[in-house]
């Protein structure tokens, strides 16, 4: 048995999650890296974990898809004969106004940021529960809580990490494993391509700290959450937002 503890990181192969992964070998952890369509990331990512000397594992599955998501985790568990930490930032974008979202974009980001980190979650407790410790932390948005002209259908996905790490965390305490939301608010990654340099430079106004977060910021706020300091936080929201939120 690993005398590491064991972190699983969804949705590891894009900026934030493989951010956070790499955070996790810093403080400790071994890692197992979900990704989806982007091997050559996780690849990526799973070398540089190694290179500072942590154990890391890619792990293919389909965030949406629940059978998959729960046979590679029970998998992942067997193996690993532990699991300490489960880090949710699979996740996918819609930006669209209400009136326009269509029926599939609703439900493609209900399977992936709200089902799909459920059942991850539902799944990888129940190895936390055993040791009777654990930490689970649901990367969520800035909008999930303040709304967004034109995400209407996004923020309402991520709006529901919150009323489920607080529900879970009401029932996990017991066995001392906590549940909580970090939430960003504008971070520089691939998410926001489809963004103008005017819509980028409009939201920047809003931001007292008057610059984009990166990455690793969230990746700090998760890492913290998910350490032994952070025992006595449960249920709680972590804005990562530079203010925006303020």
């Amino acid at each position: 048995m690993s005398e590491r503890k064991v972190a699983l990181v969804t949705g590891a192969s894009g900026g934030i999650g493989g951010a956070c992964a790499l955070e996790l070998a810093r403080q400790g952890f071994d890692i197992g890296v979900h990704y989806h369509r982007n091997a050559e990331n996780a690849q990526a990512i799973v070398a540089e974990i190694q290179a500072l000397g942590a154990q890391a594992w890619p792990l293919l599955f389909d965030a949406a898809d629940p059978e998959q998501t729960e046979k590679t985790i029970r998998q992942f568990v067997k193996e690993r004969q532990r699991l300490d930490a489960l880090v949710a930032t699979a996740g996918v974008v819609v930006n669209q106004m209400m009136a326009l979202t269509s029926i599939e974009e609703l439900d493609t980001l209900w399977a992936v940021n709200l089902r799909g980190a459920f059942w991850a979650a539902k799944v990888a407790s129940k190895a936390m529960l055993r040791r009777r410790w654990g930490r689970v932390v649901f990367v969520g948005s800035i909008v999930g809580q303040h709304g967004n002209a034109g995400q209407s259908a996004y923020a309402a996905s991520k709006g529901g990490l919150i009323g489920l790490a607080k529900s879970m965390a009401r029932e996990l305490a017991p066995r001392h494993v906590t549940v909580n939301v970090v939430a960003p608010g504008l971070v520089e990654t691939n998410v926001l391509k489809d963004l103008t340099e005017q819509q980028t430079h409009a939201i920047l106004q809003q931001v007292p700290l008057g610059r984009m977060g990166q990455p690793e910021d969230v990746a700090a706020a998760v890492a913290f959450l998910c350490s032994e300091a952070a025992g006595y936080i449960t249920g709680a929201v972590l804005n990562v937002d530079g203010g925006l939120g303020t």
